[in-house]
């Protein structure tokens, strides 16, 4: 799909830092830096009582 570039804008990325949430834009540029290095993960859920 292809869009004319007046109909598009920028999205806004929020992440958790120390217990609250914040917009990456607001991050100076070393934490900025940091977060573009994070590895994303999926915990699987725990199986309660199998051993």
């Amino acid at each position: 799909m292809q869009t004319a570039q007046p109909q598009r804008q920028r999205c806004e990325v929020w992440t958790r830092v120390m217990g609250y949430h914040r917009p990456v834009s607001a991050f100076n540029p070393g934490k900025q830096s940091e977060h573009k290095e994070r590895v994303h993960f999926t915990e699987t859920a725990a199986a309660a009582g199998r051993q």
